[in-house]
């Protein structure tokens, strides 16, 4: 592996964390537990279409597990992930596909995310009546990932050569 790749690698990661950071920081203003901007996101994106999907997945797992592990604690860590890999897969198979813009990866993205953790809440709790609260995340996973994925759009036209 190249060092400048390495780099790349850090600066990512430490980006991401960051950014998942932050968006504890600040409260959203929606009277739907849970919801959350998904700010990191963008970084994974970044990376998703900057560098490939395997440079992506890595930067994604290690701010999940950073994050969990710095702010939310074994459940947060359990839910994020469980969004995050389900979220990163829908991602990394629309993007293959060609057929989806940027905005569309993101906004599958974070209503995957949204489902990912309704399915592990739902198993948590031994309930399935959790799915009714799906309907309101899948919403905001729309709007989240619209707005992650025009800030990500944004950014890729800032980066001029791949490492």
């Amino acid at each position: 592996m190249k060092a400048g790749r390495v780099a790349y690698y850090g600066l990512f990661a430490a980006l991401a964390v960051l950014m998942g950071y932050v968006e504890m920081l600040v409260p959203v203003p929606v009277p739907i537990p849970g919801v959350k901007l998904g700010l990191a996101n963008v970084v994974v994106i970044v990376i998703l279409y900057y560098m490939d999907a395997r440079s992506a997945f890595f930067i994604s797992l290690v701010r999940v597990i950073l994050c969990g592990l710095l702010f939310a604690g074994f459940a947060g860590l359990l839910y994020s992930l469980s969004g995050a890999l389900l979220s990163f897969a829908a991602m990394a198979m629309l993007k293959k596909t060609g057929r989806f813009s940027i905005v569309g990866v993101s906004i599958a993205g974070g209503i995957f995310h949204n489902v990912g953790q309704i399915v592990v809440a739902a198993l948590a709790v031994e309930n399935v009546k959790m799915a009714y609260y799906l309907p309101f995340l899948l919403g905001s996973g729309v709007v989240t990932g619209l707005l992650i994925g025009l800030v990500a759009q944004t950014a890729l036209r800032y980066l001029k050569t791949k490492p």
